[in-house]
């Protein structure tokens, strides 16, 4: 396999299986790691190098198919290959497109992962560590970050996982990412139910937004008030208004639709978001329910409860 240079002159990159070798190439399962700077790739790829993954860091785009050969070629010793793809290469960057094309032909399983965070955080990453952003040259920090939103935008609505780590410390990121890669069975599709308070902004990593604030709220009953959604006598008050049930169910079945599509399109990863005012009481309660539910359809479902305890 080669390629042409800047120049115009071929460059070995690889090798390429032969017709009469496929069945023999067992082509490794790949995951694309990529995101904003500051926001945990390396982090993420290590926890996957923890758990048996081959890691290469910072692979230019057009080599990603010949790593993958290169993988299939192991004899199974490279079974699961992850690749961290960042600003660093990006005048590698327009060949992604090509690369994730050619993969697509070769019938080659590949997940994206995007990490993400808000300006913010990352401003105050960059800050306490003193190191500029790899594309500020010569201007701000937060010039930098604007211009690599910009560069990633496409990659992102592509990926097929999406983390918000603006408020994960390294340990909650590694407990993201082994929850969803941990283990010796790949599910056909994996869910994260998070409650949170509209009080405190949306998840920018929801694939689907719920709204709870259509129901009466236990923080104006007294004696439920210091409690939160995962109480029984809070569960039973919000469940027990008009409308709280038969949301729940029309909606699970919603999902169940939604569920089935996502599966036919390969996406194997969503994130729903269930709001109320604080994140405290009714969002708590319906994750809680809403996930049961999704457990009982054999989707594998996380709960995280994102704002509670922060009143």
């Amino acid at each position: 396999m080669t390629e042409h240079d800047e120049d115009g002159a071929q460059v070995s990159t690889g090798t390429t299986i032969e017709p009469g070798e496929a069945a023999e190439a067992a082509i490794p399962e790949l995951v694309i790691i990529s995101g904003m700077s500051g926001a945990g790739r390396s982090t993420a790829a290590k926890c996957l190098e923890d758990l048996g993954w081959f890691v290469v860091d910072n692979l230019p785009p057009a080599l990603i198919p010949t790593m993958v050969e290169l993988g299939a070629r192991s004899q199974g010793n490279v079974a699961r290959i992850a690749v961290v793809v960042d600003v660093r290469g990006r005048r590698f960057f327009d060949n992604l497109r090509e690369s994730l094309a050619d993969l697509e032909s070769k019938n080659v399983t590949r997940r994206i992962v995007f990490l993400e965070s808000s300006d913010e955080a990352l401003v105050r990453r960059f800050e306490s560590v003193r190191r500029p952003h790899p594309l500020q040259g010569d201007g701000r920090i937060t010039d930098g970050i604007e211009a690599e939103r910009d560069l990633l935008r496409e990659l992102r609505g592509d990926a097929d996982l999406v983390i918000d780590t603006s408020s994960l410390n390294v340990h909650e990121l590694r407990a993201k990412m082994d929850a969803q890669f941990a283990g010796d069975e790949e599910p056909e599709l994996r869910a994260t139910v998070m409650s949170f308070g509209y009080k405190y902004g949306l998840p920018v990593d929801a694939d689907l937004v719920v709204d709870c604030r259509f129901l009466p709220n236990p923080h104006w009953v007294p004696e439920l008030r210091p409690y939160t959604g995962l109480n029984e006598e809070v569960s039973g008050y919000v469940f027990n208004q008009p409308g709280a049930k038969e949301f729940l169910n029309q909606y699970s079945e919603l999902l169940q639709l939604i569920a089935t599509g996502y599966r036919r399109e390969g996406k194997r990863y969503v994130t729903i978001a269930v709001g109320c005012t604080g994140g405290k009481h009714r969002s708590v309660a319906m994750s809680e329910k809403l996930a049961a539910r999704l457990a009982t359809e054999g989707v594998e479902t996380v709960v995280v409860h994102r704002d509670m305890g922060r009143e």
